[in-house]
């Protein structure tokens, strides 16, 4: 059966010696394990950003005129804090949005063909399909099986491409099937065939050392999820030939610039999430350190993983192990009793079933068919919170799947 739980960590403290939740301003009245889906900003990154509002609205025409030198200092923030070249980088609104102008730049002749997963993300699919229409072209779908392993992953991935594909899109870090992909590994096969890659990133900044890889390519991935930034932040890297081709989704004054400076001009959009930023990578280098974070998160996820697949599996009698192939630090599956969340609309009823009754916030997925517990964490997460859930929520969960 499931395995025992493992050794308890200890609890993150704040260097003054409060719980770690002290530098967020999360309610009290929850319990937070879904840092993987929206994030959580912490206190002083909010604070800097409510000060730059001000700021903006003190006096907004100065402020919009100069915004796009703003803009350019955050843009240099975020490649350092990245680990790329700032030249290689735009900032988008989120993912989806730098998923998007990657489809709408490029120029996808007659037929064109996109490879994806089963796993992708459900607006990148339906962006691609929008492609494939315009076009006239297909999605081709390579179907990973969950448990699979980097070599079979690039192999079945590989095995769609065809003399008509013209982009490969994959996950880096799936959103829910909470695993890795073997993203560099399919690039360099990819390069060797002249096939671009996108990867959809959305959950790797933070959570890698090295989130971006060095290949020639696309990469998009949130700043507001691991990274905790303010929402509505999130890069676009791109190098290679194709970079210079790429043009933000919204026309405005940046059109006699080419990547990325042409990205760095927004109008009136408020920006100020991506001025914030550093704030939140600094807070929690200098009050935890990144090391630690992911130390500490994995940790946590291991505990948190064990002990209440643990509960599932006396209260069932089943295993609720998932082998995910390739899994990441700060994120976990456990599968969830039969009949529950089968469907992706059911799984957002379980999510709110579990938050509204039972006062915990955590993501509930569906792939092939199947619901799934998403677990994550973050350093503002304690031991007690997995703990809580295996003692409130499990019971719960499984008298509601034996009364579907």
């Amino acid at each position: 059966m499931f395995p025992a739980p493992l050794t308890v960590p200890r609890p993150m403290l704040t260097p003054e010696g409060l719980p770690a939740m002290a530098d967020w301003s999360l309610t009290q009245s929850k319990v937070h394990l879904n840092h993987g889906s929206y994030g959580s900003v912490p206190r002083a990154a909010q604070a800097q950003q409510l000060k730059l509002k001000e700021l903006m609205d003190q006096n907004p025409c100065p402020w919009f005129m100069s915004q796009f030198e703003l803009v350019a200092t955050a843009r240099r923030e975020i490649a350092a804090f990245l680990g790329v070249d700032s030249q290689h980088l735009a900032l988008v609104p989120n993912a989806s949005a730098g998923v998007s102008a990657v489809y709408n730049s490029l120029d996808f002749a007659p037929g064109a063909e996109i490879v994806t997963t089963n796993h992708a993300y459900g607006a990148v699919l339906q962006g691609a399909e929008r492609v494939a229409r315009r076009c006239g072209g297909h999605v081709r779908i390579a179907e990973i099986p969950l448990e699979a392993d980097a070599d079979a992953v690039c192999a079945l991935v590989m095995a769609e491409v065809t003399p008509r594909t013209a982009l490969i899109v994959v996950d880096q870090i799936t959103s829910a099937t909470a695993r890795a992909f073997p993203v560099e590994q399919i690039a360099r096969a990819a390069s060797l065939l002249g096939v671009p890659v996108l990867v959809d990133a959305a959950h790797a900044p933070g959570v890698l050392e090295s989130p971006v890889p060095d290949f020639e390519g696309f990469w998009v991935g949130n700043l507001h999820k691991f990274a905790c930034a303010p929402r509505g932040t999130a890069a676009l890297v791109a190098r290679g030939p194709q970079a210079q081709s790429l043009e933000p989704l919204i026309d405005s004054w940046g059109f006699p610039y080419s990547f990325p400076e042409n990205f760095d001009h927004v109008g009136t959009q408020d920006v100020t999430s991506w001025m914030a930023a550093r704030t939140a990578f600094d807070t929690i280098e200098e009050r935890y350190g990144w090391a630690v974070f992911r130390t500490y998160a994995k940790e946590l996820c291991d505990y948190g993983h064990s002990l209440i697949g643990a509960a599932f599996a006396d209260a069932t009698g089943q295993n609720p192990a998932v082998d995910v192939g390739m899994p990441v630090g700060p994120l976990r599956l456990i599968r969830l009793p039969d009949g529950l969340a089968t469907t992706h609309e059911d799984s957002h009823a379980v999510r709110a079933y579990v938050s509204d009754k039972l006062d915990i916030e955590t993501a509930i997925t569906t792939f092939n068919g199947r619901g799934y517990l998403r677990l994550s964490a973050h350093l503002y997460n304690s031991p007690k919170d997995y703990e809580i859930f295996a003692e409130r929520a499990v019971p719960d969960l499984v008298r509601l799947a034996r009364s579907l």
